[in-house]
């Protein structure tokens, strides 16, 4: 399988911190409380990281859930016969507040759409906006991120690859053929 390195280590890292800029700069226009919300797995790191990068230019640490949506997929039968579920902890109130779901790869849309449903099972946002580091198209559902890292053209058959230092010892984009 051929890689190719899309971004890795300061210019992965510059690309949280202009999307977390972005985000600060939508969060002062008068939103209600925001909140990031990262889709397992790696997601999750995403927000933290974002959170922290958010923190000094907002002057106030965003707080930060988790969510897994293993029984929200519209194919789950088909991924796997025995899912394995993980923890959701979203530790504030979701009613009313300003939530970024925070995901790695925007492909089909279906994940998105799995969060946002498993998401409003905890109340009714004011607003819900999406954060991706990479958007390689191929939607199959009218779903678009609000922040998007980088833009990836990708042909169908292809695989883009968020590898993140949390989860995976390094931070890198690929491209995967």
């Amino acid at each position: 399988m051929q890689q190719t390195l899309v971004a890795e280590g300061v210019e992965f890292g510059k690309i949280l911190d202009r999307l977390a800029s972005e985000i600060v700069e939508k969060s002062t226009l008068g939103v209600p409380p925001l909140a990031l919300v990262g889709i397992r797995t790696r997601g999750v790191p995403l927000a933290k990281r974002l959170a922290a990068l958010i923190e000094p230019k907002l002057g106030a640490r965003p707080p930060i859930g988790t969510l897994d949506i293993t029984l929200y997929r519209d194919d789950l039968i088909a991924v796997a016969s025995q899912p394995i579920v993980r923890s959701t902890d979203i530790p504030f109130a979701v009613g009313n507040s300003s939530i970024v779901l925070v995901d790695d790869v925007l492909f089909t849309g279906r994940t998105v759409r799995a969060a946002i449903t498993a998401l409003v099972d905890f109340g009714r946002p004011r607003k819900i906006e999406l954060l991706v580091m990479v958007d390689r198209g191929w939607r199959e559902l009218p779903i678009h991120a609000d922040y998007v890292g980088a833009q990836v053209p990708t042909a169908r058959e292809q695989t883009v690859q968020v590898l993140v230092e949390e989860e995976d010892g390094r931070d890198a984009i690929l491209l995967l053929a």
